[in-house]
């Protein structure tokens, strides 16, 4: 089954919280507590937080524009990748056809970790390691604490290229979170996303599907 989209509420508890809830390879292994209540529902300026960059592949003029819809922990999201999407990028992006867009979705501070990891070299590195984090989901997934996600995906980031340090930077920074959970919830209001993954074809929505479907529905728009 298809995971939810939490509610708006609880995006904003997940994002605004007071309190910053990742953890350090040198701090106490105890969970943090995602922000919740009253005294962490603290009102964001969206002018102060940093801009995030779309990530895109292909000819921003192709005939066809995807919009893909995902979460680093959506078990489905990472399927796709592995099959359906490598397809969709030889047959269509790479041949000009497709202009690919990747927006993140956040059902918890696990796949805002990731995105924040995938985001922590620059675009041009972001794809490969999505690759890594879908093909390793299970296992980075698999730690008993939050901790153990943590460095789980600190390991991710080494066997990128980045150190110790520049990853710990990107995962620590509370501004980027701000500005990706703003910008999700933002993405998902205007385009109705409820599950994961999704797909805006040329501005009309679809859910997940095999190959075979996105061929069908590209060449219907491409002859159009």
């Amino acid at each position: 089954m298809m995971k939810w989209i939490v509610p708006a509420a609880a995006v904003v508890a997940l994002g605004a919280g007071g309190a910053w809830w990742m953890t350090r390879s040198d701090a106490p292994a105890a969970a943090p507590e995602l922000p919740g209540g009253a005294a962490s529902a603290q009102t964001v300026d969206a002018a102060d937080l940093p801009e995030v960059a779309e990530i895109t592949l292909g000819d921003p003029d192709a005939p066809v524009q995807i919009v893909e819809y995902a979460s680093f922990t959506c078990p489905h999201c990472a399927n796709f990748h592995a099959g359906p999407f490598q397809q969709i990028k030889s047959d269509f992006i790479e041949t000009g056809l497709v202009h690919y867009t990747i927006r993140e979705v956040f059902f918890d501070r696990y796949g805002l970790w990731a995105a924040m990891v995938a985001r922590c070299d620059g675009p041009e590195r972001f794809h490969g390691i999505v690759e890594m984090i879908y093909a390793t989901q299970r296992e980075w997934l698999s730690g008993d604490s939050d901790a153990d996600v943590a460095n789980n995906l600190r390991r991710i980031g080494r066997q990128a290229g980045m150190s110790t340090d520049e990853v710990n930077a990107c995962l620590e920074d509370r501004d980027k979170a701000l500005a990706l959970t703003a910008t999700f919830q933002a993405n998902a209001e205007a385009d109705d996303i409820r599950a994961t993954p999704t797909f805006m074809i040329n501005g009309e929505q679809f859910s997940n599907m095999p190959f075979e479907e996105f061929e069908q529905l590209i060449n219907d728009r491409i002859d159009g």
